[in-house]
């Protein structure tokens, strides 16, 4: 027979990704010496290129000089091109589907063609105008920060959101389009979070003579706005505004057409993917780029679950497309979210395995009816706690990340890590120094670990905090 054994790190080199032993009608398990050196070259390599970082990095055929910004990992953009959501009979490649499907039933034009276009291939590097400055988020928001984003440099990153992509593309002259793909975000560990997911984002603009089809008197616009960015009216992108009914800048009228057509859609395509009897209900929210924005969320399982945002997209926006004659709603959803509840998937990891028995549970040729998620088989967990002592005069909540240990993390133990909690934070009252205690749970996806092989993993990882972080291990 055929025994796999993966090891922990999907950007090495491919061949020493897999070891393969033949084994005629036994199972074969490697001895505690194999196993160390495998683990052992495995986080010295992830190690050496986590804490390393070229002068140029070459992205998709682009090449970017490194700089002081640059927190991008070799873990990280080996996600770049998997292109999970093309993947055919993959759940969020049939969430896609799903979505592109309604939106070209619900809006279609007087030939019967679909008025929405569809990008599933942009690249993920942006720039931090695209991904901030486009989108009036404040130059002060916690978004923009480098523990929590992947920064190829100063100037560029992997697009936290596919929102970033709404100027560029109202630039070109598009008024009706879904943008789907991967984002990127330094988050926490757990079994609904990862460094890579998928969204889809919709925009739909419409002029007056389109909004006011039957009512031509109306105008989409104030009398007393001037059409200006210099106006003083306008909503600073440093602040909220005051009053979260509309923009300045738009009637009432317009607002509320827009926006009962935007909830008529959204509630369409909710019952169409969990069924005509769902119950949901819209929550007021604030995004810095709609107003006014909502959050809807459904019932599920005893449970208020949000599945997606959206609002009426800031006019500043579409100005700065070159687009003044018209209103817009746009909205945002994430494919990972809908599919782990749609197909009840327990671990957001699963959507990242090649497994045969996971793949082989998902098919696009019905893509009505959605079959549940199987479990292939429950391998065990193995757990260890990490404490360790801050550098001296750094405090416990200011110049200690927690994302980047997180990403220290991932880069050494790949998706062997299931989760990571922080269980204690001690300041010591004679030295001063502060100390915290981090638990990670270790499961494999595919096999069972041995204590062995999570020890060693674990070794490379407190090792590895030493030298990057400065810590002392306790």
């Amino acid at each position: 027979m055929q025994c796999n054994i993966l090891l922990v790190n999907k950007y090495i080199k491919p061949e020493r990704m897999l070891l393969t032993l033949r084994v005629p009608g036994s199972r074969l398990c490697l001895g505690q010496q194999r196993r160390r050196l495998l683990a052992s070259s495995v986080a010295e390599e992830a190690k050496k290129q986590s804490t390393q970082h070229p002068l140029q990095l070459e992205i998709k055929g682009h090449s970017y000089p490194t700089d002081s910004w640059t927190n991008v990992t070799p873990k990280i953009l080996s996600y770049l091109g998997l292109n999970k959501h093309l993947q055919r009979d993959h759940p969020l490649s049939i969430m896609r589907q799903r979505i592109v499907n309604y939106f070209y039933g619900a809006y279609r034009n007087q030939r019967g063609n679909p008025l929405f276009s569809v990008y599933d291939q942009l690249s993920p590097v942006v720039t931090v105008q695209q991904n901030f400055d486009n989108l009036l988020i404040p130059s002060d928001h916690v978004s923009r920060q480098k523990s929590d984003c992947y920064y190829v440099n100063r100037e560029h990153l992997l697009r936290a959101h596919t929102t970033a992509h709404q100027v560029e593309l109202i630039s070109g002259g598009l008024d009706n389009f879904l943008v789907v793909g991967e984002v990127y975000r330094r988050d926490e560990i757990d079994s609904t979070h990862y460094p890579v997911f998928h969204q889809a984002d919709a925009v739909r603009l419409v002029t007056k003579d389109k909004l006011f089809e039957r009512n031509p008197g109306l105008e989409l616009f104030e009398e007393t706005w001037s059409g200006s960015l210099a106006d003083p009216k306008r909503i600073l992108p440093s602040s909220k505004c005051m009053d979260q009914t509309k923009q300045p800048c738009h009637t009432l009228e317009a607002v509320k057409l827009m926006e009962h057509e935007m909830k008529h859609v959204l509630v369409g395509l909710t019952k169409d993917l969990f069924g005509p009897r769902i119950k949901y209900r819209w929550v007021d929210t604030y995004f810095p780029f709609t107003q006014p924005s909502w959050e809807l969320e459904i019932f599920f399982k005893d449970n208020w679950l949000e599945v997606l945002g959206c609002g009426i997209m800031r006019h500043e926006i579409l100005q700065k497309a070159g687009v003044h004659q018209s209103i817009g709603y746009a909205f945002g959803v994430g494919l990972e979210r809908l599919a782990m509840i749609l197909f009840d998937i327990p671990d957001i990891r699963l959507f990242w395995s090649n497994d045969s028995g996971f793949l082989s549970q998902f098919s696009e040729q019905d893509l009505q009816n959605l079959p549940k998620y199987k479990a292939i088989s429950h391998y065990p967990q193995c757990s260890n706690d990490l404490s360790f002592w801050l550098p001296t005069n750094v405090e416990i909540d200011a110049g200690f990340s927690a994302n980047d240990f997180y990403d220290l993390v991932r880069t050494i133990a790949g998706d062997v890590v299931e989760q990571i909690s922080l269980v204690d934070k001690f300041k010591h009252p004679k030295t001063g120094k502060s100390s915290l205690c981090f638990r990670i749970v270790y499961r494999h996806m595919e096999r069972t670990l041995t204590q062995a092989e999570v020890n060693e993993i674990h070794k490379h990882i407190a090792d590895a905090s030493v030298e990057t972080f400065n810590v002392q291990i306790r």
